[in-house]
């Protein structure tokens, strides 16, 4: 079976490369870039070119596409609404509607940015209904209603706090920080979890190997188990790390203005995710350690 993958050179998509070494499946790489953080040379695809995303899936018997590709910067997408819809939305409108004409599935990331305007407090459900706080939001919602007008087959995982090995994202940035910086303030009153990016790319693998996406259609949510605040994630990056010389203290999210409010509680309710495809799911300061002791170890 042929799976194409999009965004390659993200963070996931890194990881998707590493889960699929011994699969018997073909995986095609793709990004609008033309390598991948280990130099392995992957395909160019514009997912916004409706054709050349056709094209791609046809010539190559397509038969599943992992949409790892998107507009993920939260505040700049206030600014840049056009080039985040068409990404976030358009692009995969695109690539549901030329995996439906190939008559395969489309597994496609969403986030828990979909939530967040209504006072949660307690994990959020697959079937709650999108209350976005901002432009990235509500893109990757539109992102999900496309999906469901194009009558593609497809598994939709809203995930958070997506960090990995590669490229940038929060645990690296706090790993400098903590080892450079005396003292830092870290927001307490946005409460989620943080997920190994490694940890979702195994599972989509499985599924896949399994060919467990056959009649599970449908919206899922994974990260990894626990709560936190981002000041507890921190907290725990930088013991882990052996960073005991920063200050870490809480503040208030109003100390950090922003032009998007993000969302306070975006805890994830994985119940149907666990029951249905009867997979664990790691805990998130496990996944941590694995995490930090990799890049320590590439460090050395």
């Amino acid at each position: 079976m042929n799976v194409l993958v999009t965004g390659a050179n993200g963070q996931l998509g890194n990881c998707i490369r590493l889960a699929s070494k011994e699969s018997a499946d073909r995986y095609i790489f793709t990004d609008v870039m033309e390598a991948m953080a280990d130099g392995t040379p992957i395909s160019r695809l514009d997912i916004t070119d409706a054709g050349m995303v056709r094209q791609m899936v046809k010539d190559n018997d397509i038969k599943v596409i992992i949409n790892c590709a998107a507009y993920t910067n939260v505040d700049a997408a206030e600014d840049n609404q056009v080039l985040a819809e068409l990404l976030n939305a358009t692009a995969v409108r695109n690539l549901a509607e030329a995996v439906k004409a190939n008559d395969g599935t489309l597994i496609h990331i969403s986030t828990d940015y979909v939530f967040g305007k209504e006072p949660y407090n307690v994990p959020c459900r697959e079937d709650q209904k999108g209350t976005p706080t901002g432009i990235y939001g509500l893109t990757k919602l539109h992102g999900e209603q496309a999906i469901a007008e194009s009558g593609a087959k497809a598994l939709i995982f809203r995930t958070a706090w997506l960090y990995s090995e590669y490229g940038k994202n929060f645990v690296k940035t706090m790993l400098n920080l903590t080892a450079t910086k005396p003292e830092l303030k870290v927001v307490f009153d946005q409460t989620g979890t943080p997920t190994y990016a490694q940890d979702l790319a195994d599972a989509i693998f499985h599924i896949i190997e399994n060919r467990a996406f056959k009649g599970n259609e449908g919206i899922y949510h994974y990260s990894n188990e626990g709560v936190c605040s981002w000041y507890d994630f921190t907290k725990m990056i930088a013991e882990y790390a052996g960073n005991t010389g920063c200050d870490i203290q809480p503040c208030h999210s109003d100390e950090f203005p922003s032009k998007v409010t993000r969302p306070s509680y975006s805890v994830l309710d994985k119940t149907k995710f666990k029951e249905t495809f009867g997979m664990k799911v790691a805990y998130w300061t496990d996944s941590l350690k694995k995490c930090i002791k990799n890049l320590k170890e590439n460090e050395a």
